[in-house]
């Protein structure tokens, strides 16, 4: 499924990124992701799949089109013998960051065979994402400072060396005010922690951590990558209030208190991760347009051949006299 599938999916986070970049910088959110979500679904259509949404815009009745339970992929037409194919999709992870022309908004795909990714509610998630080398360190209920001793010590410097990840928001003061107690340092974002939760688990980007509570859908599709990365993220869904519990129980999901490692949000033997840079990020570049085509930057990973390739994808118009770019 891997090989068969993975250059297709890179060809869908691929249109979906060069959507989103047309409305870069137009101020509406909305119709960035509109867009992301279009080209997205489109191309998708054309995979040889018998896809299902499990992660995606919403629920059917709030969203038109990638919804979750949606069926994609060629089967959908046609009625030949394809692969099933479970799928979570952010076809613009960092809608506010497009529209505002902000770094580090991602068209993202992750896809596992049947029943290899949760399936998780449009909910909050308690988080704590890591690398490889602080895998197993760290626990959901520590103590922010015991957490950040056990990560230095697993990096071999001292914790006013570390850089964490946090959500600008207000419901992170308390967390904010505890890393920065300890002497780490802070990044503060406004969006995107799903690329951030990547970035902590790849060498040379400066992260170290993410902490805080963000999506339960971006933790499902940041576990497909950390499975890929050997990365781990603890994470917990916020239950707080009585139909979160109903949606829970309609989705499957039996305890509410349970905290999920990387394996039981994505759990599947064959995963693929891929995801396009929209606009320029600390992870992949944003997409280019010049006069003769178009260049975009993307991630692919897979988990059962252990492979992690950046892709630098020149795009070109159908003309004559199309030139190629070297950078």
């Amino acid at each position: 499924m891997e090989i068969a599938l993975g250059l297709e999916f890179l060809r869908v986070v691929e249109q979906a990124a060069i959507a989103a970049a047309r409305t870069m910088g137009l101020g509406d959110r909305h119709k960035a992701d509109d867009v992301a979500v279009e080209a997205m679904r489109r191309v998708m259509d054309t995979v040889p799949m018998d896809g299902t949404i499990v992660i995606g815009e919403g629920e059917r009745d709030e969203a038109p089109m990638l919804y979750i339970g949606e069926k994609v992929g060629a089967a959908v037409h046609n009625h030949r013998d394809y692969p099933s194919v479970d799928i979570a999709v952010d076809p613009l992870e960092g809608t506010n960051l497009c529209a505002t022309g902000s770094p580090n908004a991602i068209a993202v795909l992750a896809a596992s065979e049947k029943g290899g990714l949760l399936h998780a509610p449009d909910l909050y998630m308690e988080k704590i994402i890591v690398g490889p080398s602080c895998k197993g360190a760290v626990e959901l209920d520590a103590p922010v400072a015991d957490n950040l001793q056990a990560i230095a010590r697993r990096l071999d410097r001292p914790v006013s060396g570390l850089v964490v990840i946090v959500l600008d928001r207000p419901r992170h003061e308390k967390l904010i005010n505890d890393i920065r107690s300890t002497g780490a340092r802070i990044k503060l974002i406004t969006d995107g922690d799903l690329s951030a939760g990547i970035s902590a688990a790849v060498i040379g980007t400066g992260v170290h951590a993410v902490m805080g509570t963000g999506g339960a859908p971006e933790g499902v599709l940041a576990a497909a990558a950390l499975r890929c990365l050997n990365g781990q993220i603890l994470a917990r869904l916020v239950v707080s209030k009585p139909e979160h519990e109903e949606r829970l129980t309609k989705m499957g999901i039996k305890d509410p208190k349970r905290i999920y490692d990387t394996d039981d949000l994505a759990p599947g033997k064959k995963v693929i991760f891929a995801a396009t840079g929209v606009t320029e990020g600390n992870l992949l570049k944003g997409v280019r347009f010049f006069g003769e085509g178009i260049r975009t930057q993307s991630l692919i990973m897979t988990l059962e051949n252990r492979q992690v390739r950046f892709i630098d994808t020149v795009h070109l118009e159908k003309r004559p006299d199309v030139k190629v770019r070297f950078a």
